[in-house]
């Protein structure tokens, strides 16, 4: 097949779940084309890793003031902000010259649907199928942050956010030709947003996957005694309240019977209330790094305390994938089949929370049961080769009729 990617952001290791689809669709014989959006000189560099994967990519420069301006002029209207965040229409007038190129456009992210809603309003003679690719169900995740976000702005912001976030999302989940989503969670609050579980909505699952060779348990590397880490892009809203919460409700309780134990956060871009911990009661914490396998492989344990979120967690994915025992909070794995007890450790409550992180650290013979165990079950269950194969076979279906 030959698709058009159109994608608000630069897929790359991050961004895991359009670099993936490119490098497997591409792997599988596929001949892909990416119209994407660059907002830094980190994005040109990222492209590099993708010239050898597409047929083509058109770029277009979009700086903070044009974003910011975007946001601006939809205050006044019932869009979302996110949904003209990344707009531009030097994206949408190349994209229409190319269309009767392809067999089939996957549109990624809400960032992104305006960009399909353009291509959906043309009048193409032949117009091949338009798939949005909406990830997570923004509104729903908007609602867990409205009222759980441990910072105030967060709070406001998704609660300006949420009754725009819904309508478009429920007008949106009529208008493409299939709409694709991580978790069954995100399918249902889609459904819910229609007023009825029963609604006929194209909506597909097609969750997250692993690079399961580039994540993987490394026997160069000498696993820390005592040490947790906790993963996640920091500038993320969900992930600060997360490492917020660790360190108020668990990290305490843990302390109290092990006084040296080491705690390290890992991820870009964190905030001052994140960066103010470094240094204080055994509390690392590394900002961007290059490469978050060598983090999780030295752990003893991997936490993922999340108290809202959408979608699957790749983070507990990844740290599974590399032989590291998790711990993690419902919400984190409501997306995944893992069992708790054998794939990984499900804990709700500080002190529950801390109870189980604490198991691990004291018990080698368990954490080696549990990392081995969590390692087979995403080579099982996540391999992103798989889920690619399902994702063509969605591309049939839908061309087909």
């Amino acid at each position: 097949m030959k698709i058009l990617f159109v994608i608000p952001y630069v897929p790359n290791l991050i961004r895991t779940r359009s670099f993936n689809f490119l490098k497997y669709l591409v792997a599988r014989g596929n001949r892909v084309s990416l119209f994407t959006i660059c907002t830094s000189e980190n994005d040109q560099r990222e492209l590099i890793n993708l010239t050898d994967l597409c047929d083509d990519i058109h770029c277009i420069g979009l700086s903070r003031w044009k974003s910011f301006w975007n946001c601006v002029l939809a205050l006044p209207t019932s869009y979302p902000l996110q949904a003209v965040y990344s707009w531009t229409t030097e994206l949408v007038e190349e994209a229409i010259t190319r269309i009767p190129e392809f067999d089939i456009v996957h549109v990624e992210h809400l960032r992104g649907a305006k960009y399909g809603l353009s291509l959906l309003e043309r009048n193409f003679q032949k117009r091949p199928p338009i798939i949005w690719d909406s990830v997570d169900c923004i509104s729903y995740l908007f609602h867990q942050a409205a009222q759980k976000s441990q910072r105030l702005h967060s709070r406001w912001l998704t609660r300006f956010e949420l009754a725009r976030t819904e309508g478009y999302e429920r007008y949106l989940s009529r208008q493409f030709d299939r709409i694709l989503v991580t978790s069954k969670n995100d399918k249902q609050a889609f459904h819910d947003l229609n007023g009825s579980s029963n609604w006929d909505l194209p909506i597909s699952v097609v969750p997250n996957g692993v690079d399961l060779d580039y994540f993987a348990p490394n026997s160069d590397v000498v696993r820390e005694k005592n040490t947790i880490v906790i993963v996640g892009k920091m500038s993320y809203h969900a992930n600060v309240s997360m490492v917020l919460y660790f360190i108020q409700e668990i990290f305490p309780f843990i302390r109290e019977k092990i006084p040296l134990v080491k705690l390290v956060i890992v991820g870009k871009d964190p905030p001052r209330v994140i960066r103010a911990l470094d240094g204080k009661d055994g509390i690392e914490v590394t900002g961007t790094v290059d490469d978050v396998r060598p983090y999780l492989q030295r752990a003893t344990v991997s936490v993922s305390p999340v108290t809202y979120g959408a979608g699957i967690q790749n983070k507990v994915l990844e740290a599974m994938a590399c032989g590291t025992p998790v711990v993690a909070t419902p919400i984190a794995v409501s997306a995944l089949d893992a069992k708790h007890g054998k794939d990984l450790l499900v804990a709700e409550g500080g002190k529950s929370f801390a109870d189980k992180v604490l198991h691990l650290l004291e018990n080698a013979e368990i954490q080696t049961q549990i990392g081995n165990s969590g390692r087979v079950y995403v080579e099982e269950n996540h391999h992103w080769n798989q889920i690619v194969m399902d994702l063509e076979e969605i591309y049939r279906d839908v061309i087909e009729a």
